[in-house]
């Protein structure tokens, strides 16, 4: 037998032997991945495209450079090749003219589809990002956008936000577009600014997140840049006033101001002066006016951006306190106090910016009305019109800007009243009266009514009604299926929602939901603790439930009910020895830190 047969009949053996080895195994087949091997390949390509081996395609830029590659390769990379391959009548071309590109760009740009990597300096990326975008190379225009990003100063800031907005980068110009809000006294100083449309000028100074610590600074760059060029810009300057906040400003500023020549020049913006002029007069005979336009609302540095007030009574001193609450990044800061505890007061908040107490404390205090502008750079409680009746345990609704306060009991017993606090008039007056006393009863706002809801009345009531401020008329609906005195009440995506409260001997942990739509009430998952008058609050799309009480001792914990899942979720918030008993969601004050 020769050595060759000898060989085929030991390869034959040994090949048998691995089947009956692997069958007997039972070996399952296994997916192998080389995580090196698209990098090969690229590497592979590019030597290709480097020594000129296969490749099928050849650019010719303006000055006559010519740039090489695989028609394959760059299809795969580009959308923009994909087309000029695939439907143009550059298909069938080995020689391609590209005049919009810069030679030494489209080199760069042709390198990185074969390798992957790109080098943007401050030299080139002003043609390399307009360049990314017609081949559509999106990493490419979004790490130029992250480059530029990085460079931005209150020199080149408008230029940069300018350049985005011509060539569609919408990241870049979001970006651009903060940074010349959040760094605006120096921007302004620069000579781009002069040089800005009065388009853009306006959707600048029309910002309500626009870092002005004083609004006689965007006063002072408008007039500056009427009068860079005044012949051509001087129309322009009612159109610009229409965005200065001048009711904001204080009345020797403002006096200061009317004197501006071209202000008294224009009938317009010798309206804007009258409007200050007279907001500040009222502001300084009322403490509380609605804004009737964005002119008479402070900035809010870094955007509207919702917070909870927090109303805290302790066992120690002070024994009423407030506190700001962010729930995104659950800091908290100590709020504007209280000078008296108001735990049996109501609560509402006109607009997210104007909060009252209204009403609680001692009998010296149960009129009383107490008012917070959280928007004002210095924020504190200030006394308002007292209420017509004294109250404690009272509900309160706001409805078309109107405080009303409902039921609650004072030193004769219990109320069935109702009165409204007018801020047009800065007024209280008596509307129609429930159909039954109520003290400790929730209040909800829905659909232009005001919800009354459960409550005591000489005993725990399960019965709710409704007020119809076109009418004045108070209207009853269903019932819920248990008492609630003390019940907390929210409203929450055309729902309103009836949580814990007090009845037959024990504190209460359901809750349940009406419909106003089919007047039905329903259940819901119960709260992970009984609480007797609750402070709720909607914020994010969830019913923020506060404190409460329960069993002879106080909850100090925030429980958030997610209506999609049906679930709730809870979190420690005050301190041993803290009640919170309320909880309103407000826009965030320029103080709050984050």
């Amino acid at each position: 037998m020769s050595l060759k047969e000898m060989d085929t009949i030991q390869a034959s053996s040994c090949e048998n032997n691995l089947k009956q080895v692997l069958k007997s195994n039972k070996c399952e087949p296994t997916n192998f991945r080389n995580d090196s091997h698209f990098v090969r390949i690229l590497e592979n390509l590019q030597s290709l495209r480097k020594n000129e081996v296969l490749c099928d395609v050849r650019f010719e830029a303006d000055d006559g450079k010519i740039v090489i590659g695989h028609k394959n390769v760059l299809v795969a990379a580009s959308p923009y090749f994909r087309a000029m391959f695939t439907n143009f009548d550059e298909s069938n071309k080995d020689l391609i003219n590209i005049r919009e590109l810069d030679s030494t760009i489209l080199q760069l740009l042709v390198d990185y589809i074969y390798s992957g990597e790109i080098m943007v300096t401050k030299e080139n990326v002003q043609v390399l990002l307009p360049a990314a975008n017609v081949l559509q190379l999106d990493y490419v225009n979004s790490v130029c956008a992250v480059f530029l990003q990085k460079q931005m100063d209150p020199s080149n800031c408008l230029g940069i936000r300018a350049f985005a907005d011509l060539h569609n980068c919408t990241d870049l110009l979001l970006s651009s577009e903060a940074y010349i809000k959040q760094h605006f006294l120096e921007v302004v100083k620069g000579e781009d600014f002069l040089s800005l449309s009065s388009e853009d000028l306006v959707k600048l100074i029309s910002s309500n997140d626009l870092a002005v610590p004083f609004e006689e600074k965007v006063f002072e760059c408008v007039i500056e840049w009427v009068k860079h060029d005044l012949d051509r810009r001087k129309d322009f300057l009612p159109k610009l006033m229409d965005h200065v906040r001048l009711p904001l400003l204080k009345p020797d500023i403002l006096f200061n101001i009317s004197r501006e020549p071209l202000l008294s020049n224009s009938s317009k913006c010798n309206d804007y002066i009258i409007e200050a002029f007279y907001f500040n007069h009222k502001k300084s005979i009322q403490q509380f006016t609605i804004p009737k336009s964005i002119r008479f609302k402070p900035r809010q540095f870094g955007g509207f951006q919702k917070v909870i007030l927090m109303l805290n009574e302790s066992e120690t001193s002070p024994k009423c306190y407030t506190e700001w609450y962010d729930p995104a990044t659950k800091l908290r800061e100590n709020a504007p106090g209280i000078n008296d505890c108001r735990e049996t007061a109501g609560f509402g908040v006109i607009s997210d910016q104007f909060v009252f107490v209204v009403g609680g404390g001692n009998i010296s205090s149960s009129k009383s009305v107490s008012m917070l502008d959280v928007c004002s750079h210095s924020p504190t409680w200030v006394p308002m019109v007292d209420m017509l009746i004294s109250r404690r345990l009272l509900g309160v609704g706001i409805l078309n800007d109107c405080i009303y306060a409902v039921g609650g009991r004072d030193d004769t017993g219990l109320l069935n009243s109702v009165e409204v606090f007018d801020v047009t008039v800065q007024k209280w007056q008596m509307v129609s009266s429930m159909s039954i006393e109520r003290s400790s009863c929730g209040v909800g706002v829905f659909n232009n009514h005001l919800y009354a809801v459960g409550g005591f009345s000489g005993k725990n009531l399960k019965s709710v009604e409704y007020y119809d401020p076109s009418l004045d008329t108070w209207t009853q609906v269903a019932e819920m299926s248990v008492c609630r005195n003390g019940v907390g009440v929210g409203v929450l995506g055309g729902l309103i929602y009836a949580i814990g409260g007090y009845d037959s001997g024990k504190y209460l942990k359901s809750v349940e939901v009406y419909r106003p739509s089919d007047g039905v009430w329903s259940s819901v998952t119960d709260m992970h603790f009984s609480r007797y008058r609750p402070g709720v609050a909607v914020f994010d799309s969830l019913l923020y439930v506060f404190g409460g009480e329960r069993e002879s001792s106080i909850v100090d914990t925030v429980e958030m009910y997610n209506p999609n899942t049906n679930t709730w979720t809870i979190e420690t918030l005050s301190r041993n020895g803290v009640r919170i008993y309320g909880g309103l969601v407000v826009d965030r004050p320029p103080n709050f830190i984050t």
